[in-house]
């Protein structure tokens, strides 16, 4: 289950400061310890530990005790505010994201002007063209894109226009990226699934994820099922029409003849899709078929007993992020790509493999 995050008083007070030079607020000096103290409403040790860090990265110069600190011209010149595009993977679910929304409000609140385009990349169809097309209609600044595939984030890339990609297929790619390694999660669970004697294992994932190639964490558990003498074929990676009528009708299928007892499920609210799937049908949970979800989600917190799922670290990407829009808005090129662990949390709703007849 994904464990809440929260930055400390002093984090906070950082960000504050950072953003409020990276907006032009200060432009030569901070204000002094005591005024930012009084202002922000914490203890003026807890602004000097902020300045210190700030100090640290060079963002600003000390100039000895009793005087302001200098805001360091070669980390801060010339800052202007970013259209910044947002281009989603999908709306229906990556819209309403938390650490999304967060995203958002951040850029927004240092000043940047963020907004999402009107069609997501399932929209288009992850075709280039229409992709180009869209693109030179938003006229943007500089792009954010959540689940490229290869060959849409090669397209950026390779413009001239700063972009960001948010998961997808973006390693090794001359552009700023961030995204969990749910590699060895995926493994975990597949493997947590054959220890409790399951073969009838089916992961539903869209159809970008799995052609026309499958990316590392499809194929990580497409390896573990034949490490366990289980090829995949379409019954384990079926295919489906990505709308809530499609899925509909891959979970009829699959129950049809020869029911899976453990879904691997790529998205939190297919989950709860499939949770209501199984319900109306009698269908028990762990009892008759195991879930795992590939991803976490706040409301998870408030099962009990907990959903199995994969977790990693949301708060660095909103730090990531609006360290990347401050320094393009600078003019600063920044290509910088960090992939955090993610790891597998078992749950209540994994349980032995039902036997046949029963």
């Amino acid at each position: 289950m994904q464990q809440a995050s929260f930055l400390s008083i002093t984090e906070q007070v950082v960000e504050h400061l950072r953003s409020g030079i990276a907006s032009g607020r200060w432009t030569q000096t901070l204000p002094g310890r005591n005024q930012l103290a009084k202002e922000l409403g914490v203890n003026p040790k807890t602004v000097e530990a902020a300045m210190q860090t700030l100090e640290q990265s060079g963002m600003i110069l000390s100039q000895g005790a009793g005087r302001k600190r200098l805001i360091n011209p070669k980390l801060s010149h010339s800052p202007r505010a970013m259209r910044i595009a947002i281009l989603n993977f999908d709306h229906t679910t990556d819209r309403n994201i938390d650490y999304m929304v967060e995203c958002f409000h951040s850029l927004i609140e240092a000043g940047h002007s963020a907004y999402y385009t009107a069609r997501s990349l399932t929209d288009l169809r992850f075709d280039l063209g229409k992709i180009a097309r869209m693109v030179e209609e938003n006229k943007a600044d500089a792009w954010i894109i959540l689940g490229g595939t290869r060959d849409v984030l090669q397209w950026f890339a390779g413009r001239a226009d700063p972009c960001f990609a948010i998961f997808g297929e973006h390693t090794g790619l001359p552009m700023a990226s961030f995204g969990p390694n749910k590699a060895p999660a995926f493994s975990a669970a597949t493997k947590t699934l054959l220890d409790y004697g399951h073969q009838r294992i089916v992961l539903l994932c869209r159809r970008a994820r799995r052609q026309p190639s499958v990316n590392r964490s499809v194929g990580t558990f497409v390896e573990e099922m034949k490490q366990a003498g289980i090829p995949c074929s379409d019954y384990n990676l079926p295919d489906w029409e990505e709308s809530n009528a499609g899925f509909q009708r891959c979970l009829e299928s699959l129950f049809r003849l020869t029911p899976p007892t453990a879904i691997i499920i790529d998205e939190a609210s297919y989950l709860i899709a499939t949770f209501q799937f199984l319900l109306r049908r009698g269908i028990t949970v762990p009892g008759d078929v195991s879930l795992v979800c590939t991803d976490g989600d706040p409301a998870f917190a408030n099962c009990e007993p907990p959903i199995a799922s994969m977790s990693w670290e949301t708060e660095p990407l909103k730090r990531r992020i609006l360290q990347w829009a401050n320094n393009i808005s600078r003019g600063k090129t920044d290509h910088r790509s960090i992939t955090t662990p993610a790891t597998f949390i078992n749950g209540g709703t994994i349980g032995p493999a039902k036997a046949a007849g029963r």
